[in-house]
């Protein structure tokens, strides 16, 4: 008789503890996944996907704009209809959610819907139903973050934000990362006006300073009214109904929702972690080895929950990597260096290896290869928008150390280029590269003179 009910039992049906639990299955280990909402986890449900199709929706009105001034379209009356849109939204969700469950029952991995809890090293507890498993795999990912100021409660996080009933007219987003830029794009381009608050001096922190600048500018021109060095301090209800938030220097705006993207936090609170021995970081996280494994020998973290880098195709690896070190007699470490990720933001950050800072930190010259342009499309249409690509290089070694663009298809241009990077490129590769003519990506491998050293100051 086997020791243990399962070989390895996952908290978390999200990308990564799907991920982990369909490899060890066909690896042949035993393995359950518990789960107390949809599968998918935020990605699929109120993440990466919703998001991204709010996005296709929100192009729409520009491209429409452009056909009519620059390419000789005729357009009829325009009307966006936000309750429609979200019944096909949530219709798509619905398809992804059975495609999670077909996927795990075809590797054989038992689900469990209800909310489970870590009782000791070798056990969980799932709606008062006790089961053991040599190996427990944490991924229960991260929730959105509420910050503590009067009437925070009158407000929206991006969970809710994807299931308003209504498009508000008004709206004010509170914070200044991806999320946050991300939605300030997507619901100016819907119709609505939106003012977005930044407490720093400028959003985006950790991206490169060229791009952040570069966008901040592009998001003016589109229409929205970014307030960096400002802060919501208090919200309340007016009798008459809108929403009305006092700002850090007293002022005060009326809107009808307020939506606080002012980061995430590990989703680690009542699963018994601490009192199983599990050691947490100051924010919640999980401290993990390498390998992914917790202060506890049989309790594993992969996925936003252990706060490395928080991206979905990142706790794909983990789980690939856990599943092939616990069941496949291949121990595999995580690699986080050279992640490329994006911003879709409009227009879109694409972005891969070093920003200019990091890059200077680490090397005794960098040379600045940058360019802005306007993209041809708008030679016709006449729209005032301007794309920027930067590389960064190591003036010792040639080797190509960041790659960052601003503008139309940045994500798929950078995806190609992060490949380069990952094989270790040089700038003297980029230089013999023929490009494909006419594209934006072509200026990747045509940039030849280098800028000033002083770009971000």
């Amino acid at each position: 008789m086997a020791r243990y009910d399962y070989d390895l039992f996952t908290i978390g049906a999200g990308s990564g503890g799907v991920r982990a639990s369909r490899l060890a299955a066909g690896f042949g280990a035993r393995v359950a996944v518990a789960e107390d909402r949809d599968l998918g986890g935020t990605c699929v449900n109120v993440g990466c996907i919703p998001k991204k199709l709010m996005v296709y929706a929100s192009h729409v009105r520009e491209e429409l704009e452009d056909a009519e001034a620059g390419f000789g379209w005729t357009i009829g009356e325009r009307h966006f209809d936000w309750g429609r849109f979200i019944e096909k939204k949530d219709a798509e969700i619905r398809r992804l959610n059975g495609v999670y469950e077909r996927l795990l029952h075809a590797a054989g991995v038992e689900i469990l819907a209800g909310r489970a809890r870590v009782v000791d090293p070798h056990t969980v507890e799932v709606d008062g139903r006790r089961l053991t498993a040599a190996h427990v795999l944490v991924a229960t990912g991260s929730r959105p973050f509420r910050p503590a100021i009067p009437g925070a409660e009158h407000g929206i996080t991006s969970d809710e934000v994807f299931h308003l009933k209504q498009q508000p007219e008004r709206v004010v987003i509170v914070g200044g990362g991806y999320i946050a830029v991300e939605f300030a794009g997507i619901l100016t381009g819907m119709g609505s006006t939106v003012t977005q608050l930044y407490r720093g001096p400028m959003f985006l922190r950790g991206f490169d300073d060229t791009l952040r600048s570069g966008l901040a500018d592009e998001m003016r021109k589109k229409g929205v009214d970014l307030r960096f060095v400002q802060d919501a301090v208090e919200l309340c209800r007016r009798e008459d109904g809108p929403l009305c938030v006092t700002l850090r220097d007293g002022s005060s705006l009326d809107c009808d929702e307020v939506l606080f993207a002012t980061g995430r936090s590990p989703n680690t609170a009542d699963l018994g972690l601490r009192e199983a021995g599990v050691e947490l970081d100051d924010a919640g996280a999980i401290r993990v080895d390498p390998f992914s494994r917790s202060s506890v020998d049989s309790i594993w973290a992969i996925g936003d929950v252990t706060n490395r880098i928080n991206l979905t195709p990142v706790a794909l690896h983990e789980g690939i990597c856990l599943a092939n070190t616990l069941f496949n007699d291949r121990p595999m470490q995580p690699d986080h260096s050279g992640v490329p990720s994006a911003v879709f933001s409009q227009p879109v950050i694409g972005t891969v290896g070093l920003t200019e800072a990091q890059a200077r930190e680490r090397c005794d010259e960098v040379l600045v290869y940058c360019s802005g342009f306007r993209p041809l499309k708008h030679t016709l249409t006449g729209r005032d928008e301007k794309s920027l690509m930067k590389v960064l290089v190591d003036a010792e070694s040639d080797r190509v150390l960041g790659i960052h663009v601003l503008g139309p298809d940045a994500a798929e241009i950078v995806q190609g280029f992060a490949v380069a990077l990952r094989c270790g490129v040089t700038k003297a590769q980029l230089d013999a590269t023929i490009g494909i003519h006419p594209t934006a990506a072509e200026e990747l491998v045509t940039l030849r003179e280098p800028v000033g050293r002083d770009l971000e100051d």
